[in-house]
């Protein structure tokens, strides 16, 4: 039945990259930043004091933040951050597209968005605190140039 994936957890959902090597998903315990913005400017008409139009500029988007715990140095998001942040920019930068699947009982998506030519700007750990018994966390911020909902 089709209403049956609505309102969709947030709890069940996938993160795929599609590197040139292939394609490739990773674990996350939370992804935040899908968020598009229309500001506006003020255009004031000639002969027209009664009112400001409020013309669209284009969208900006927000970066996708991607949290989990501290992956091995083998997996390919690590190593694509690495070469990113540990290059010194010998190489260019190999942007690449991401999705985020929000998925449905049976593991389907039921939503899915699109990030194109993304890149990470941030790789940050979070703290480690002896009085707490909590995973190592690592956050992952991604910038990107467009961002489109598939479903």
């Amino acid at each position: 039945m089709a209403g049956d994936d609505y309102p969709p957890p947030a709890f069940n959902f996938k993160v795929v990259f599609s590197a040139a090597s292939g394609v490739f998903d990773t674990s996350f315990q939370d992804v935040s930043g899908i968020k598009a913005t229309i500001e506006t400017e003020a255009y004031n008409e000639l002969g027209e004091n009664n009112y400001t139009l409020q013309l669209p500029k284009p969208p900006t988007y927000t970066n996708l933040v991607l949290k989990r715990g501290i992956a091995d140095l083998h997996s390919p998001l690590v190593k694509w951050c690495r070469s990113i942040f540990e290059g010194n920019f010998a190489k260019a930068i190999g942007p690449m597209p991401v999705q985020v699947h929000l998925l449905g009982k049976d593991k389907v998506p039921v939503r899915s968005w699109s990030f194109s030519n993304a890149y990470p700007v941030s790789w940050e750990v979070e703290s480690f605190n002896s009085s707490k018994n909590e995973v190592a966390i690592e956050i992952i911020e991604l910038r990107y140039d467009f961002l489109s909902r598939l479903l």
